[in-house]
């Protein structure tokens, strides 16, 4: 399977996604949906440092990269996925911009500075996306200007202390849920 990068830069080009089931990459329709709720709220993605958790093919943070982010790291710990990821990351020619780090969400270690935003798209029904974002604030990967795109099914509606809410829309099969910091944590 493949899927594109909506816009941008690399607008249209096509990425790689693993073989098997190990991974779900993220439909077009909900990237589009997810990158416009976005723009509305950022203004612009130039700039930017993002993280793109649970990563997979990469689409999320490409997408952002190519819509003027300045770097983006993506973590995986999949071999099939990474394997996609870094023939996607050459063939966009972005490796410059781009932290591939072959590990498990909570293995990273504390972030040098808050993140401006962080894309996570966890495997759906395992509240995976609840427990890194609990570990990331801790680790100082996400700070008060910080915007947040947590991926779950439908029927999922998270909940992650010391986040609230900014907005959230049902995508098909998806949910896409944005949180912020609440005001004093």
């Amino acid at each position: 399977m493949s899927i594109r990068i909506i816009a941008g830069q690399w607008r249209a080009r096509k990425l790689d996604t693993p073989a098997g089931d190990t991974t779900r990459p993220t439909a077009d329709r909900t990237r589009e949906t997810l990158f416009s709720m976005l723009i509305s709220r950022l203004g612009s993605f130039e700039g930017l440092t993002v993280a793109d958790l649970f990563a997979g093919s990469g689409a999320l943070g490409l997408e952002a990269l190519s819509r003027g982010a300045a770097s983006c790291v993506f973590v995986e710990q999949d071999p099939a996925a990474i394997r996609a990821l870094r023939g996607n990351i050459a063939g966009l020619q972005a490796a410059p911009q781009c932290d591939v780090r072959a590990a498990s969400v909570l293995a990273l270690g504390p972030a040098k500075a808050p993140l401006d935003l962080v894309l996570l798209d966890p495997p759906y029904l395992t509240g995976a996306g609840e427990v890194a974002l609990d570990k990331l604030q801790r680790l100082g990967w996400i700070g008060p200007a910080t915007w947040i795109s947590l991926e779950t099914a439908f029927n999922e509606l998270p909940k992650v202390k010391g986040l609230e809410m900014a907005a959230d829309r049902k995508v098909g099969k998806a949910r896409i849920t944005l949180l912020r910091m609440e005001p004093g944590t």
